[in-house]
């Protein structure tokens, strides 16, 4: 048995969801798929896969067996291309994350830029709004904003954003314009997450606070919330580069400005413990120029 053939298998298997999908994108039959995984656990002598007719999920040496296949592979294709860079020139593969909109707004742009000038890199973008695990999910970099609690990651800060209020122009010409956040108990706020009320966060007087606010409409999606806003629905506290376009256009205004809390840090995060490639090494170096963050608002 081949086992770095093997081992690839397993992984394709796990990425994908189904021994079907998996054996469609290496291209293989199905039954083949399937040979290779049972003779690997019975290489092993032990069961990777809880396999039933509707899911299937990980035993706990499958997952250990997952995070060891992954760095076992991750370092094979280093030493390849470190004999096969003559020059240094990056080249393979790499799979990277970050929240939604960000990814869409910032990321894909300075992507389209790295692979313009890096011909031989091949990019596969997650775009998810929760914390992945980037070595069980095989992640070779990810953007996060907030503060870091995995201390086992190497983290480049490239930046900050701010948590902001705004309203569309009609309905503060309805509402008139907050000068405290505690005006906001009384006026219709955009809730997110479908929650009923929502606590914002404010600095006053040297010293967080809170308020809690409601409002006629919540939905689960940031998007659709931002749309809410500038259709007039309600005041919506968002992440500057969520709504910093549209402030521009004047078709948001920012409100309560000096009550903002402080920052939150953004970050390029990548597993430490193992010699960084050099296709990663010139992504997080291209990011690092063309993802310099402020609220971008003025």
């Amino acid at each position: 048995m081949d086992k770095l053939s093997a081992m690839r298998v397993f992984i394709e298997i796990v990425d994908r969801g189904s021994l079907t999908a998996a054996a469609e994108s290496l291209d293989r039959s199905q039954p083949a798929v399937v040979r290779t995984l049972a003779a690997l656990e019975t290489h092993l002598g032990a069961r990777l896969l809880r396999r039933t007719t509707r899911r299937m999920s990980l035993t706990p040496e499958g997952r250990d067996y997952l995070e060891r296949c992954r760095r076992i592979l991750a370092d094979v294709n280093d030493a390849e291309l470190a004999l096969g860079q003559a020059e240094g020139e990056p080249y393979g593969g790499l799979r990277i994350t970050a929240p939604v909109q960000f990814g869409q707004l910032h990321l894909v742009p300075a992507l389209s830029d790295f692979l313009t000038r890096y011909q031989q890199v091949r990019v596969d973008l997650l775009l998810l709004d929760r914390i992945v695990d980037l070595v069980e999910e095989g992640i070779d970099l990810a953007l996060r904003i907030g503060p870091l609690a995995d201390s086992t990651m190497i983290a480049v800060r490239i930046g900050e954003v701010r948590r902001i209020v705004c309203a569309s122009p009609d309905l503060l010409d309805r509402t008139g314009v907050p000068d405290h956040p505690r005006a906001l108990t009384g006026l219709p706020c955009i809730q997110l997450r479908n929650a009923p009320t929502s606590v914002w966060p404010f600095w006053d007087r040297g010293r967080d606070i809170t308020i809690r606010v409601g409002g006629r409409f919540s939905c689960n999606h940031i998007a659709a919330g931002v749309t809410a806003c500038t259709e007039g629905l309600g005041f919506g506290q968002f992440l500057s580069y969520q709504v910093q376009q549209l402030i521009r256009e004047k078709r948001l205004r920012r409100v309560l400005e000096a009550f903002e809390p402080e920052p939150l840090p953004v970050h390029l995060v990548y597993p430490g413990g193992r010699l960084m490639s050099t296709r990663l090494q010139a992504l997080v170096n291209a990011l690092k120029d063309s993802l310099q963050l402020n609220d971008g608002i003025g």
